[in-house]
C-alpha cells in the first residue's frame, strides 16, 4: 500500500516572514472595510486574490496601493487587536509555534495617537495573542526603504528601546530598487547595538548585489526573501558559510512576477547550496496563501521529500529568537512527526 504524504499542517514550524497588513483575512477585510465606509477596489473586494506583477515600477505602485487600502481599515486598537488574534490562530492551524510578524508601527501611528502608542498597542495584543493560541509571537520593526533614513534611525531606537517586551529584530521593507541600503546603515548599527538581530528585505525585485549589499552595508543575520542569490554562485557560497538565513516566499515569488511559477522559484538552489532557509508567507491577503501551503508548495513543484521538508522546519526554527524552550520542543515536534506515527499523516476526510 502507498504511503499518505504526511500532513504538513501538522509539521511544527516557524513562521519568520510575515507582513502585518499582509496577515489580515480576506472577511476581516470585507468586514471592516463596511464598517468604515471604505471603497475597495475589485482586486480586494472580490474575495480572490489579486492579480499583480511587481517587477515594473507601475506593478509595485499597484501592489503599494491595494496594501495601502487594505491597512486604512485598521483604526483602532480593537481591529489591531483582532488582526493579531486571527494571525495566531491561522499559525496555530498551520502548524507554526513560533511567529516572528514584522510591522513598521509609522504606519499606524496617526490613528492609534503617535509611534510610542501604535507600537504598544500592537505589542500588546502580540502578547495577549500567544497566551490564547499557545503560539510564541515576537515583532521586527522594519523601517521604510522608500522614507528617509533618519526616519530608520528613529524606529531603530524606538525598536531597542522595547526590545525587552517582544521587539526582537529590525527590517527594512518596500520597493528594494529604492533607496540603497547604505544608506540605512546608521539605523541598522543602533539596531545591533541594542541587541536586535538585522532582517533587512533584498534579493527579490533586485539582483543578487542587493542581497551582498543587505550582507556588507548592513551586517544581516537574515535576508528577507535573497532569491536572487541564486544568479551567484559565490554570494550562495558565502551566505551558506555564514549561515545567514533567506526567508524565501515562493507564492509571493510568482505572484509578483519574479518567477513566471512555481517551479522556477531557485528553492532547491538555495537548499542544495546549503543556505539557510525559512519558508514565509509574507502578505497571505494578497497572494492567496499561507505557510503550510508554502511546504505542500516545496513538495509538489520543488520534490521535496519529508526529511527534507522536516529540515527546512528546523532551519526556520533555528534561524528564529524562540526561547531555548519553545525551540526545543518545536524541534522534538518535528523529529516526531518524520518518525510518522497517526499524528503526522493526513485524514483523508480533512479539507
Amino acid at each position: 500500500m502507498e504511503e499518505r504524504p504526511r500532513d504538513v499542517r501538522l509539521l511544527p514550524k516557524a513562521h519568520l516572514h510575515l507582513h502585518f497588513t499582509g496577515s489580515m483575512r480576506p472577511a476581516t477585510l470585507l468586514e471592516l472595510a463596511d464598517r468604515y465606509g471604505v471603497h475597495l477596489p475589485d482586486a480586494l473586494g472580490s474575495g480572490e486574490p489579486p492579480k499583480l506583477r511587481a517587477t515594473d515600477e507601475r506593478g509595485w505602485f499597484r501592489f503599494q496601493r491595494l496594501y495601502d487600502i487594505a491597512r486604512s481599515v485598521l483604526r483602532t486598537p480593537d481591529d489591531i487587536r483582532r488582526l493579531v488574534s486571527e494571525a495566531a490562530q491561522e499559525e496555530a492551524a498551520d502548524g507554526s509555534g513560533w511567529l516572528e510578524i514584522q510591522v513598521d508601527p509609522t504606519s499606524y501611528a496617526p490613528r492609534l495617537g503617535g509611534l510610542i502608542p501604535a507600537l504598544e498597542v500592537i505589542l500588546d495584543a502580540v502578547r495577549s495573542a500567544s497566551r490564547d493560541t499557545g503560539v510564541g509571537m515576537a515583532v521586527v520593526v522594519a523601517a521604510n526603504r522608500t522614507r528617509h533614513p533618519l526616519d530608520a534611525r528613529t524606529l531603530a531606537r524606538l525598536a531597542v528601546r522595547y526590545r525587552d517586551q517582544g521587539v526582537i529584530g529590525f527590517g527594512l521593507s518596500n520597493d528594494e530598487r529604492r533607496g540603497l541600503a547604505r544608506d540605512f546603515d546608521r539605523a541598522f548599527s543602533i539596531a545591533r547595538r541594542g541587541g536586535l538581530l538585522a532582517a533587512p528585505h533584498g534579493g527579490e525585485l533586485s539582483g543578487p548585489g542587493s542581497v551582498r549589499d543587505c550582507l556588507d552595508d548592513l551586517h544581516a543575520t537574515r535576508i528577507g526573501h535573497g532569491v536572487r542569490a541564486a544568479e551567484d554562485p559565490r554570494l550562495l557560497r558565502r551566505l551558506a558559510e555564514r549561515e545567514v538565513t533567506c526567508e524565501v516566499c515562493p507564492s509571493s515569488n510568482v505572484a509578483l512576477g519574479v518567477y513566471d511559477k512555481p517551479e522556477l522559484v531557485p528553492l532547491r538552489a538555495l537548499y542544495d547550496a546549503g543556505v539557510p532557509i525559512a519558508l514565509g508567507a509574507d502578505d497571505p491577503l494578497l497572494f492567496g496563501s499561507r505557510l503550510a501551503a508554502q511546504y505542500e508548495l516545496a513538495r509538489v513543484s520543488h520534490g521535496f521529500t519529508d526529511a527534507e521538508l522536516a529540515e527546512l522546519a528546523r532551519q526556520s526554527v533555528r534561524a528564529s529568537t524562540a526561547p531555548p524552550q519553545v525551540r526545543d520542543t518545536l524541534l522534538a515536534g518535528i523529529d516526531d512527526w518524520l518518525a510518522g506515527g497517526a499524528a503526522a499523516v493526513r485524514d483523508p476526510r480533512r479539507p
